[in-house]
């Protein structure tokens, strides 16, 4: 019999929240975490993203703050980027609306003006984006003294931006004992580290971070690098490119290719750190609204980046390594949908796609575009055998046996 969230002891209130939001049953990350949570337990979650994380915190959370006293800051939830504290934020407000507990968003990038306030009045939760938070700090306005529940969200991306030192900061003027919660794609040393530090006896819930959801169909376009930008304007031409999210690895490449793929006939927009706050929510809104089917991101801009119902993300640049891979792949086939990852890959990105796939234990089907896929990129394609999207493995070619008359050339060294 499938778990219902009737089944996870969650008030009524927060039952029909859930409800109106379209989604009767947990993930198993919520099914697992939630128990946890409401029991009191510190708690280590390693979950994919696209998994139903942040649900799986902020619904036992606004449980047990509307359980408790008013007026002061009782939760704190780190976030990684300020895309992902204000989605966070903007969740506990639709999932606390029928219990009146206040939420606060701390980012950086707009006035402090409004955050001061809401930290004056003692907003129950607070979502903050580590930096901003230690700026209100210096301050005698910022009263952590009630904080009860701690939450590192994306703890493994928060370390990779340089914000350990910043979160120890903060930690270190949180009263104790207190509840922990932490979050996290990928379980490295320095993660276990951080846990053994500032969680007391956690519970440890693994759930999908081998890989992403297997409702994603993905697939591999090698092309030239100076054919990418036209190979994604045919692909955007085809049926069913309904909401398409695009990464490159530089920020001046998101603004230019946002610029090529609108004269190409295609409404995009784009997303970076370079961007003002008001300009990057614009362009979330028009990207979630369909104003704009088409968003070109940066991977830290895109981190945590919740828009329902994206059906196709493409890797303009292969990524750096599989998990971002893994987090870029997340973005689509969430909460039960499908969706597809066409990843374009040159000549030179050929051996950090090979790294990807061992690092996967994916070998990915390669998808030819005619017209678009050259002789050069076709060569430098790997030479395992490829799986075809049933996950049947192809048949190896027999390679012609060369014969001993025929002379040696010398291998050229990879670009």
């Amino acid at each position: 019999m499938k778990t219902t969230m009737n089944d996870l002891n969650l008030l009524p209130a927060l039952v029909d929240a859930v409800a109106d939001m379209g989604y009767t049953e947990p993930t198993p990350i919520q099914e697992q975490a939630i128990p946890v949570v409401l029991a009191g337990q510190d708690l280590i979650a390693c979950a994919a993203t696209g998994t139903g994380k942040t649900a799986a915190f902020m619904l036992p959370l606004l449980q047990l703050l509307h359980a408790g006293e008013a007026g002061r800051c009782r939760a704190l939830i780190l976030s990684p980027t300020r895309e992902l504290a204000l989605q966070i934020d903007e969740q506990a407000q639709a999932l606390g609306y029928h219990l009146g507990l206040s939420a606060a968003a701390v980012v950086g990038g707009v006035d402090m003006g409004p955050q001061e306030r809401a930290l004056r009045a003692g907003a129950a939760m607070v979502v903050a984006t580590p930096g901003r938070l230690l700026d209100h700090m210096r301050f005698n306005y910022v009263d952590l003294g009630a904080v009860e529940f701690v939450v590192l969200d994306e703890a493994d991306r928060m370390l990779d931006m340089g914000f350990l030192p910043d979160i120890q900061r903060i930690l270190a003027v949180l009263p104790n004992p207190r509840q922990t919660l932490l979050f996290s794609a990928t379980m490295s040393p320095v993660i276990r580290k951080l846990a053994g530090e500032i969680l007391r006896d956690p519970v440890t819930v693994t759930v999908d971070r081998q890989g992403p959801a297997l409702a994603i169909v993905q697939s591999v376009c090698t092309v030239a690098q100076e054919k990418k930008a036209p190979l994604l304007s045919t692909l955007l031409r085809r049926e069913g490119m309904d909401s398409v999210l695009v990464f490159v690895r530089r920020k001046i490449d998101a603004d230019r290719l946002a610029r090529a793929v609108t004269r190409g006939g295609a409404r995009a927009t784009s997303i970076h750190s370079d961007r003002s706050q008001e300009d990057r929510i614009a362009a979330l809104e028009g990207f979630r609204s369909g104003r704009f089917p088409v968003l070109i991101a940066t991977d830290v801009a895109a981190r945590g980046l919740d828009v329902s119902g994206i059906s196709h993300v493409i890797n303009f640049d292969v990524p750096h390594s599989s998990e971002d891979y893994i987090h870029r792949a997340g973005r689509t086939a969430r909460a039960g949908a499908t969706g597809d990852v066409i990843t374009f890959v040159s000549p030179d990105e050929e051996e950090r796609m090979r790294d990807i796939e061992r690092a996967l234990g994916l070998t990915l089907p390669r998808s030819d575009v005619e017209g678009f896929t050259t002789r050069a990129a076709a060569s430098e394609a790997p030479r395992h055998h490829a799986r075809t999207p049933g996950g049947q493995a192809a048949p190896r070619r027999r390679r012609r046996r060369r014969s001993s008359s025929s002379s040696s050339s010398s291998s050229s060294s990879a670009a």
